[in-house]
């Protein structure tokens, strides 16, 4: 699985909180996802983070 933040992102934070080994805030104040494949054990994490999203920014594929 891949993670992904869109233009929608609005820099809330919740999905860096929830699950810091995949997201991160850049300087900008924006979510960012790893570049690498998420790993197994964190899967769950990311999804938990697609559903509270607030704008619905997070994508996986």
């Amino acid at each position: 699985m891949k993670a992904y933040v869109n233009e929608d992102c609005i820099g809330c934070g919740l999905c860096a909180n929830s699950c810091p080994n995949v997201f991160n805030m850049t300087e900008e104040g924006l979510a960012k996802a790893i570049d690498e494949d998420v790993s197994k054990d964190l899967e769950a994490d990311v999804l938990d983070a697609v559903d509270n999203c607030p704008v619905g920014a997070i994508k996986t594929k």
